[in-house]
């Protein structure tokens, strides 16, 4: 880690330290700037002194642990400025140490005795020098490599749904199901791209732009939302035993979906209000993140249900449901566990990094799998009845397995 600049003080001040405490696991990198005054800080009376000079006896000056940020002390690059009549120190300086293993850094002030202290002060803490790591905390290290890879894997996923799309129009076959599956490709592809843009911006300056990685996460949650949903129509039978869902159905499915939505929401904005970063917690260590995996295990009850009355009354499909609904079970069960081994089996200075990769792998794994089910050509549909034997030609031309119409309205 390179040395973090230290900060310019305000008025002149009698000695004071700078407390490099190596206690685990990390700082985040990036700019620390701020204000101090004799208002936050208390100044210690005599009787509170023995304490003071006391907190400052855990720190090891052979180890280089502490800066005395005066002009006697060579290493803090301190000197007097005088401004419009008021003198002041200004130091600038900076520090490198390693570390064999993730750590916390902790970086303290202390001035025991005398008046209070006011002051200004600018920090930068950086990991190494590459672009890759420069600005990044341990538990952010391959984050940007992550996101670029699995842009280039999502952009051919998005591009082949497009063709295979393009063939479907061709032969009438482009049903509802499958445009949703281009649209949530489209929109995971946006999403990745707003937070490669996120992170290479992070990589440059140190600082990020929030509003890109907040619109990035919405952009996420979107594509997410719409491929939850176009499994369920699957489930129900949508496009492959009937052409509609009966106004029961779709009221329900309007009620849990936006039920969702909005505890996506409250999630993003708990976030954005509660979440301390020092603190490295994780998305669902909240009471809307495990509102969201309550909602994704009654989702899941929901499909097997579906699934299941669709086989009952539709027993020729099984060809079709059965390895559909053993793939998307594990999908389902995947971001529960990937939640709960996160809050509770991941070290937090490894966390977002193994997280960020597990939960793109999961999008990966329901967007590859719905392409090598085959069933972009051959899921017969209830739109237009006269269409059916020229759907049915063309999965034989193609060898694909085709099956009988159903068509049932629930």
């Amino acid at each position: 880690m390179e040395p973090p600049r230290a900060p310019a003080l305000r008025r002149l001040l009698p000695p004071l330290l700078l407390l490099l405490l190596p206690l685990p696991p990390r700082a985040r990198a990036k700019y620390v700037r701020g204000n101090l005054s004799s208002k936050e800080v208390s100044t210690p009376s005599p009787p509170q002194l023995p304490d003071c000079l006391a907190k400052e006896s855990v720190i090891r000056p052979e180890n280089n642990q502490v800066i005395n940020l005066t002009t006697q002390y060579a290493w803090s690059g301190c000197q007097v400025v005088s401004e419009e009549g008021t003198h002041y120190l200004s130091c600038s300086s900076g520090r490198s140490f390693r570390s064999v293993r993730e750590r916390w850094w902790y970086i303290a002030l202390s001035k025991c005795g005398g008046d209070g202290l006011q002051l200004e002060y600018e920090m930068v803490l950086t990991n190494g020098k590459s672009f890759w790591t420069r600005h990044f905390s341990a538990d952010e290290f391959g984050i940007l490599e992550t996101d670029v890879t699995f842009l280039l894997i999502f952009i051919l996923i998005f591009f082949l749904s497009c063709y295979f799309g393009y063939l479907l129009k061709g032969r009438q076959l482009l049903h509802t199901t499958y445009k949703m599956f281009m649209a949530a490709a489209g929109v995971e592809v946006l999403s990745l791209l707003f937070f490669c843009i996120y992170w290479g911006q992070y990589a440059t300056d140190g600082i990020g732009n929030e509003s890109v990685k907040i619109l990035a996460k919405l952009l996420f949650s979107s594509s997410f939302l719409i491929f939850l949903l176009m499994l369920i129509l699957l489930g129900k039978g949508f496009t492959v035993t009937r052409g509609r869902i009966s106004h029961s159905g779709s009221v329900k499915l309007s009620v849990y979906m936006t039920l969702y939505t909005l505890t996506h929401v409250v999630l993003l904005i708990y976030e954005a209000e509660f979440f301390d970063p020092g603190q490295v917690l994780y998305t669902y260590e909240s009471p809307a993140g495990y509102g969201l995996i309550g909602l994704q295990v009654a989702a899941y009850v929901w499909f097997c249900y579906a699934v299941l009355v669709s086989l009952r009354h539709f027993p020729e499909k099984q060809p079709f449901y059965v390895p559909f609904f053993a793939a998307y079970t594990l999908w389902f069960f995947a971001v529960p566990v990937m939640a709960l081994i996160a809050n509770f089996g991941i070290p937090k200075w490894a966390r977002e990094k193994i997280v960020n990769g597990i939960q793109l792998g999961i999008h990966l794994y329901a967007h590859g799998v719905f392409l090598t089910l085959k069933f972009p050509f051959c899921i017969p549909t209830a739109f237009l009845k006269p269409l059916f034997r020229r759907k049915q030609l063309a999965c034989d031309r193609l060898g694909l397995p085709g099956s009988e119409l159903g068509i049932r309205r629930v």
